[in-house]
């Protein structure tokens, strides 16, 4: 191993009442590329700024080898006190050299020349890469580099970071930007670091190990670090084989989409179904668009289903939210039609985070002061429907200015999840959020029974979400491509001449099994892959029945025994329901394979 040029050893630093980390050791040597993994809270950014020197540590030595220069990529660049954005990268004793920050600005896209103070997220964060990139780093810190770019600047930083001399560490919630540029990672968990030299393609894996490797030797441990330890497996692990599952079935849905639409390039869904044609929501018939004689939409058709998960991508400015405010009826076309269902009712999240007011609680947020929750007609109680979304139980009077960038996003989800909705329009709705958080979005998008429209330059969240992918050049031209990013990016190759093979995305990618005599299920295995619907069926029916006795506002003052004992009836169902999930899933692959 390469002597380090960065180092810190016994780090710990106190936040509030307690230690946020103690006795870390981190040593960083050339040519390093680390990914750096933590839950929101875990203290990454700050572990950042105390690697970068900005914040002095509680104990621990920091080392750095004469000359070696360490830059910060603030999720967050500062603008105060700024006229410009070229001001503020060329601010401080250690500017960089400004033609250097003008010719990375030019090949990302921005001008420096923008006031500070109106720029938008998208404009400070390249603002910022340019100054970051220009000073020559040795140690490159990147706290969340793609939040608010566009696919073409993650590709160009992508590039970038690849002809890169020095050492760098990421914190992203890009699984593809981590999974292509890392070899090593550092993963921060529970006030301790662990470092494993595999990139990131490798890490689900690796914590896999840890946590089976922990659970085996959970007798040993106190009764609190074992549910920590409960929590962390099931709310991990446990959902990420649930996701498999889910994977699957959106394999099936774009392939039935495929079927529908035809050989490649036709942009008419022609449906001759009656039955098909009674689900249909959303249907666009030679719609264009043109804002000062610039043609954005032409000639686009598409008849969205019930169901359907609909992706949007393409660089900043090609008219993606034009496209998504015609599909909402929010914008109407100049040229052809957009009908909707008369029963459509959406729910919008958008990329600006409209978040609640800071002093309000989470209570006042979610259950308008309650305990109850009413969740798409079903009341719920309020700790019982945040524990779906990863919050612990005391967190319901905590105030909002309290949570993180990624719990208020959390809570926000949580929120509009609630509301009776047959179409989620979601605006770049992975911003912010941590990858467990991403796990759970991506479960939430796949159990919604309506129409699902996105906006996203998250490609790993596409392909593991969207049946249809909308292509936009800024040509006026919308590509529609079943399946999501990685099955558009291998249309675009073909269509430049490229000759790619058409690529399915990794992520939902199925192992076709090899040729085998043909052998049947054992006589258990052939009962349980028969009778397990039913028995799920079953399970799902008696959750339902628990949670409306559960909604009566009386149970818990009046008969508080009855009220745990429906709780733990419905958790222990719930885990039921899991494990004969994973027992189907793990029959139906077998029974696929045996042909």
């Amino acid at each position: 191993m390469a002597a380090a040029i960065l180092a810190f050893e016994d780090l710990g630093i106190i936040q509030g009442s307690g230690w946020l980390f103690r006795h870390l050791d981190i040593h960083i040597a050339p040519r390093d590329r680390l990914a750096l993994i933590g839950r929101n809270g875990a203290g990454k950014t700050t572990l950042f700024k105390l690697l970068a020197g900005t914040v002095e540590s509680d104990e621990g030595r920091r080392t750095v080898v004469p000359g070696t220069k360490v830059v910060l990529l603030d999720q967050e660049p500062s603008m105060v006190g700024h006229a410009t954005l070229m001001d503020f990268a060329m601010a401080g004793p250690d500017a960089p050299d400004i033609y250097e920050v003008e010719a990375i600005a030019h090949q990302i896209g921005i001008d420096m020349t923008r006031d500070a103070a109106s720029a938008s997220g998208g404009e400070r964060r390249r603002a910022g890469i340019a100054r970051a990139l220009a000073m020559n780093p040795d140690v490159l810190l990147m706290d969340e580099p793609t939040n608010h770019l566009d696919l073409a600047a993650i590709d160009w930083l992508e590039d970038w970071l690849k002809r890169f001399n020095g050492a760098f560490i990421a914190i992203s919630h890009d699984r593809t930007f981590l999974t292509r540029l890392t070899r090593a990672t550092l993963w921060l968990d529970r006030g301790g670091i662990r470092r494993k030299d595999i990139g990131f393609g490798g890490f689900d894996a690796w914590t896999e190990q840890v946590f089976a490797e922990e659970a085996r030797n959970a007798e040993r441990l106190d009764a609190k670090l074992k549910l920590e330890l409960h929590w962390l497996e099931r709310g991990v692990t446990a959902r990420r084989k649930r996701n498999q599952g889910r994977l699957a079935k959106l394999s099936e849905m774009r392939a039935e989409r495929a079927a529908m639409m035809g050989p490649p390039g036709t942009a008419k869904l022609g449906l001759v179904s009656d039955d098909v044609r009674t689900k249909s929501v959303i249907r666009a018939e030679n719609v264009s668009k043109s804002f000062g004689g610039r043609e954005i939409i032409r000639d686009f058709s598409l008849k969205i289903q019930r169901g359907d998960r609909i992706g949007v991508v393409g660089s900043n400015g090609v008219g993606k939210t034009t496209l998504l405010k015609l599909l909402t009826g929010e914008l109407q076309p100049d040229g052809g039609k957009v009908i909707l269902a008369k029963t459509l009712d959406a729910v919008v999240i958008d990329q600006q985070r409209r978040l609640m007011a800071p002093e309000k609680s989470v209570r006042d947020v979610v259950a308008d002061g309650g305990d109850w929750v009413d969740v798409r007609g079903v009341r719920k109680h309020i700790q019982g429907y945040l524990k779906e979304f990863m919050f612990e139980p005391n967190i319901v009077d905590a105030a909002i200015k309290t949570l993180s960038g990624g719990e208020r996003s959390r809570l926000l989800l949580a929120r509009e999840f609630a509301r009776p909705s047959n179409l989620l329009v979601l605006d770049e709705p992975t911003n912010d959020l941590d990858l467990e958080t991403l796990d759970l979005l991506q479960e939430v998008v796949a159990d919604y029974e309506g129409t699902v429209l996105i906006v996203s330059h998250d490609r790993d969240f596409l392909d593991r979400t969207v049946t249809i992918t909308l292509g936009l050049d800024g040509s006026g031209k919308v590509d529609i491509v079943a399946g999501g990013y990685a099955d558009w990016e291998a249309r675009r190759s073909e269509n430049a001449g490229v000759g790619l093979k058409k690529k399915p995305a990794k992520a939902v990618a199925i192992e076709v099994p090899k040729a085998k005599a043909k052998v049947k299920l054992t006589y258990i295995d052939q009962r349980d892959f028969d009778g397990l619907p039913k028995r799920i069926e079953e399970i799902d029916a008696a959750i339902v029945r628990d949670e409306a006795l559960l909604a009566d506002p009386k149970l818990y003052t009046g008969n508080p025994a009855k009220f745990a004992a429906l709780n733990k009836a419905i958790d222990t169902a719930r885990a039921e329901r899991e494990k004969a999930e994973e027992r189907w899933l793990m029959l139906a692959e077998k029974a696929e394979g045996l042909g």
